[in-house]
């Protein structure tokens, strides 16, 4: 391994909010608190994270995603094209929790600009090690509401939309590229949730195509990495739903495995592997040489820390099918996709953390 990303010991990107944060968004929420006193306080909190990941030993440092509400919508909604509304359940996890907000479609989408690079901008200028930056991936425009969530007459042919779509990610990484970002992640769910029958069955009921989503997808990504420099890694991250310690799919990655390690230009995959609703390792045979995956094994949903003997062992049967040498560690989702956060303390959380740093040194000597 050398001393790109991603690293031996990594993790997905969010992390839970501190009360004080918290506590700002609601003034600023309830108009007691101007958006300059608000940033300034994301600011503090921000520069304390970045202190604290470092000091546990993270070689690869985020914002925790501190600036926004969620991971997906705060990059999504200032897409030019892409407009906010309201939804009558949103996106439905288990045990009924819900989040009652949808994107929808109202003009050409396109990139001019975006609040993020800014972000970056001060996570790189307050960090000693490497900052990695998170967006959604592409799909997440299309997956959650397909073609009823655009306005009619915007895109007759869903391939234009598709190509619009990988054309304003492909803006966005060389914006991010020339910020000085060399650490990007693709938050790209979608090929998670199609892995699970109910999920493949929602989409057919609405008229789009299981088989074909994973292909047509790929697409968007090669589209938007066309152009990806040498020099900057790209990593994609799975997941089953993340939203106050609940989920929404199950399924093992078979379905998408063969599309997912080698029809994408990206460099590494974190993948949720932290219960059997991700099924076995099986899948990884299909990982080409060059690429790693970082396998969630350590869970971001619950407090309870992980023995490190349970989680060595899953490693090495991992490593049946895939070498050693292309794996690494994290949790399997981040601490908190929404600003709500799981249902677990700050101290569990970086125990946690601190137990992914340790292990890696133990396992792989050049962590």
């Amino acid at each position: 391994m050398t001393a790109r990303p991603p690293f031996r010991a990594d993790q997905v990107g969010s992390l839970l909010r501190p009360a004080a944060l918290k506590k700002a968004r609601e003034e600023r929420a309830a108009g007691t608190l101007s958006a300059e006193g608000l940033k300034a306080i994301e600011d503090r909190e921000i520069k304390a994270l970045i202190a604290k990941q470092e000091a546990v030993g993270l070689k690869g440092v985020t914002d925790g995603e501190f600036r926004r509400a969620y991971w997906h919508f705060d990059f999504l909604e200032q897409l030019d094209g892409v407009t906010s509304v309201e939804a009558d359940s949103g996106m439905n996890f288990k045990g009924g929790v819900g989040i009652a907000k949808a994107l929808r479609i109202t003009g050409k989408v396109g990139f001019s600009g975006h609040p993020m690079i800014e972000h970056f901008t001060f996570l790189k200028a307050n960090t000693r090690a490497t900052p990695k930056m998170t967006i959604p991936g592409p799909s997440m425009l299309h997956y959650r509401g397909g073609r009823k969530m655009m306005n009619p007459g915007i895109y007759d042919e869903m391939d234009a939309f598709y190509a619009d779509v990988g054309a304003a990610y492909g803006k966005a990484v060389g914006a991010f590229y020339a910020a000085g970002c060399r650490y990007l992640q693709l938050d790209d769910i979608s090929f998670a949730y199609l892995c699970d029958p109910n999920q493949r069955e929602m989409l057919r009921q609405r008229g789009d195509d299981p088989e074909k989503q994973p292909d047509i997808y790929a697409g968007m990504v090669r589209k938007a990495l066309e152009n990806k420099p040498a020099d900057l890694t790209i990593t994609m991250h799975l997941c089953r739903g993340n939203f106050r310690s609940t989920f929404i799919a199950s399924g093992g990655y078979e379905p998408v495995a063969e599309v997912l390690f080698n029809a994408m230009p990206v460099d590494g995959y974190f993948m949720e592997w932290d219960t059997d609703r991700a099924g076995g390792f099986e899948p990884l045979r299909f990982l080409p040489k060059g690429k790693h995956v970082v396998l969630g094994l350590v869970t971001s949903k619950t407090g309870v820390l992980e023995a490190k003997d349970d989680i060595r062992r899953r490693i090495d049967e991992a490593s049946k099918f895939v070498s050693l040498d292309q794996l690494c560690l994290s949790p399997q989702c981040g601490f908190a996709s929404t600003e709500e956060g799981n249902t677990l303390a700050e101290d569990e959380q970086w125990k946690k953390l601190e137990m992914i740093v340790e292990l890696a040194a133990e396992v792989w000597k050049d962590a």
